[in-house]
Formats: structure tokens, C-alpha cells, sequence
């Protein structure tokens, strides 16, 4: 134990600082998306997320937007366990002939004005995958898009601004 315990004095801190709250280069922008949002919505907004038939590097950066330096929680956005209660279905991955039903049933369950964003390069275009026999390609291909995020995996900066254009695209139907 005391080897141990000495090996940590030694070595010190290895970890970077994490940056003032005041300091992080996104902060000015997240609160305009967070005013916006409550203006628009009057309330946060209640996201769905469905994994179509990803390699879950989306998911990654979708967990990514959960950590404290971006913490989406705090501006409103909350993820959702149940289509029922989603204001936005976040789907990533192309759409495999496996869960074409189940994209479509949740989409169905979803309270009007349903929002959708398709994440990642495979829910836009179909990505390597394309259509096959196991995959339908694009998630436009079965249930309509409103935002298209590009990108392999598209950062967490780029998450926020689909979500928030969804939320602005809905404003102008």
C-alpha cells in the first residue's frame, strides 16, 4: 500500500486542468441556443435516440454531449426513454432491414410536430453501407428528414447545432 501511495506522490497530476467555466469557447453560443430554445419552446426540449444499425461512433459522440464540458442537460436538452414523450427522434446509423419496423413504429408514436435528425454520415447517405440486402440506406428512406448532421462522427458542437436547426426548422412549418 505504501509503495503505491508513494509511487502517486512521485508521479504527481497528469491530467490537463479542465477550463474555467467562463473560459470554454462554446459557452456564448450555447446560451444563445439555450434562450432560443426556451423561446421557441417555452420548456426543454425531449429527445428520442434510435440506433438504426450504427458502428456507434454517433453514440459516442452523443454520450460525449453528456459530459461536463458540454453538458446538454443543463441547456434544456433531455434524452428520452419513450417516443411518447420526444419532441425529436436522433437517429444514427443506416437503417437496417431489421430495425425498419421499429424506426417506423417510433416514429409513429411520436407526439406531432415530430422533428427528426439524422446523424452521421451512414443515417444521411447510407454511408459504407448503402443499400443491401441487410440495409435500407439512409434514414430518409423510411421516415421523413427534417436535418441532416454530415460528418464520421459528427463532433458534439455539430450534434447541438442539428438539434437546435431542427428545432428551427419546425418554427417555419
Amino acid at each position: 500500500m505504501w509503495r503505491i501511495f508513494n509511487k502517486v506522490i512521485r508521479t504527481g497530476i497528469l491530467t490537463e486542468p479542465a477550463p474555467a467555466p467562463e473560459a470554454t469557447w462554446m459557452q456564448p453560443e450555447v446560451r444563445a441556443i439555450r434562450q432560443e430554445l426556451l423561446h421557441i419552446l417555452g420548456r426543454s426540449l425531449a429527445i428520442r435516440a434510435v440506433d438504426a444499425g450504427s458502428c456507434n461512433g454517433c453514440e459516442l459522440e452523443i454520450h460525449a454531449t453528456h459530459n461536463p464540458y458540454y453538458n446538454l442537460e443543463k441547456w434544456g436538452f433531455q434524452f428520452v426513454a419513450s417516443p411518447r414523450h420526444a419532441d425529436l427522434l436522433l437517429v444514427t446509423g443506416p437503417v437496417s432491414r431489421n430495425m425498419e419496423t421499429a424506426l417506423q413504429l417510433t416514429y409513429d408514436a411520436m407526439p406531432a410536430p415530430r422533428r427528426v435528425v439524422a446523424l452521421g454520415e451512414c443515417a444521411c447517405t447510407g454511408g459504407i453501407f448503402g443499400e443491401s440486402y441487410a440495409s435500407c440506406g439512409p434514414v430518409s428512406r423510411v421516415i421523413p428528414v427534417d436535418v441532416q448532421v454530415p460528418g464520421c462522427p459528427p463532433a458534439p458542437l455539430e450534434i447541438l447545432r442539428g438539434i437546435f436547426t431542427a428545432v428551427q426548422y419546425s418554427q417555419g412549418k
